[in-house]
């Protein structure tokens, strides 16, 4: 298969295998507006076979960057409805990742509201708020009478997206946010039905992923994991033991028919990835790198070696926005600037070049 022929994940046909990673920018402001600044970011790139936008958060609890963008007020609404049109008058296609944060954010960022986790066990280290750099705090661990209001939460942001003509939603269940926290033994040491256990770990993830699918439909719901990855405390350093817990998640998951499977991992042909490939048994979109910059070869080696439906990346994404024609016609690429990868303003965001034609 090629990285330029068209490819089906549930209810969206794309007209390129090459994904666009969700890419955290904060450009919406303090209320999580996104404005004409995001439109036009996202209309510039409509042109790859599906973008995944920047996180969105779907409760103020769980915002987990400055000038974040949400899925919860009329105005954020309305700000992603006017991305979807710009996208979709492009030709393009574009989901909303919803994510909560968890334990990485700050009450700073969150406006005073409370930060929650599985437990009660904080991540070392900083995070930016609006008051400058703040140590994570120790989260508050959610009682389990509490999960269907989180689960609701996803609902709600979910079908905020599809009201907002959005194509559909990917979860965030990697990185170290909330999903990603309930499946890494490091950040989940419950005692309830929610934890102990490979299967009691993933639990959680499958009951969002559910009941996602069921208020939106699964041919419109997306899930990304990046099982090792051993970010911002989320760690999985027993290769059975994450091997089990990834497992029973795929195991609940396949049955839901969702759109596809996102893995983020630095070794495509591996035998995880290539086992939850397997179990998932739907489209899987796989991403090689993560503060690394998955090139041109590298892309279409995971397609021409059969190891995934689709490739996701990020940094070329950010430097070219006509990065399928770039890449489809062998073409010199933009350097990314990483000084004004997380400031405010077009700068490094909506300004750089198109080739001549």
């Amino acid at each position: 298969m090629s990285l330029f022929t068209p490819l089906s994940v549930g209810a969206l046909d794309l007209s390129n295998r090459l994904i666009m990673a969700p890419l955290t920018r904060m450009r919406s402001g303090v209320d999580g507006v996104p404005g004409p600044l995001v439109v036009e970011h996202y209309r510039q790139r409509a042109s790859l076979g599906l973008i995944v936008t920047e996180g969105t958060y779907p409760s103020y609890a769980g915002q987990g960057f400055q000038r974040q963008p949400g899925l919860v007020t009329p105005e954020q609404i309305d700000g992603w409805r006017a991305v979807a049109d710009a996208v979709h008058h492009d030709g393009g296609r574009i989901v909303a990742q919803v994510m909560h944060a968890g334990r990485v954010t700050h009450e700073a960022t969150t406006g005073g509201h409370e930060v929650v986790a599985p437990s009660a066990i904080a991540i070392d280290g900083e995070t930016r708020t609006y008051e400058g750099k703040k140590p994570f705090p120790v989260p508050r661990a959610l009682d389990t009478d509490e999960l269907p209001g989180i689960i609701d939460e996803f609902v709600l942001a979910s079908r905020n997206a599809v009201e907002a003509d959005l194509d559909g939603v990917e979860l965030h269940s990697a990185n170290g946010y909330l999903l990603h926290e309930f499946l890494a033994p490091s950040s989940n040491q419950r005692t309830d039905q929610y934890g102990g256990s490979p299967e009691n770990r993933a639990r959680f993830v499958i009951e969002v992923a559910a009941a996602v699918a069921a208020e939106i439909g699964a041919d419109r719901v997306g899930i990304r994991i990046s099982p090792e990855h051993n970010v911002q405390g989320a760690l999985e350093l027993d290769a059975e033991e994450t091997r089990a817990t990834y497992a029973a998640l795929l195991d609940g998951l396949a049955p839901l028919g969702l759109a596809y499977l996102s893995i983020l991992h630095k070794e495509p042909a591996g035998a995880l990835v290539q086992e939850l490939r397997a179990r998932f048994g739907g489209p899987v979109l796989l991403n090689n790198g993560f503060g690394v910059i998955t090139t041109r070869e590298e892309a279409l080696a995971i397609l021409d070696d059969g190891l995934a439906d689709g490739v996701v990346v990020g940094r070329p994404a950010i430097a070219n926005p006509d990065l399928a024609r770039r890449w489809q016609e062998n073409l010199p690429l933009n350097d990314p600037d990483s000084k004004t990868f997380y400031t405010d303003g077009a700068a490094g965001y909506t300004d750089y070049p198109y080739l001549a034609n």
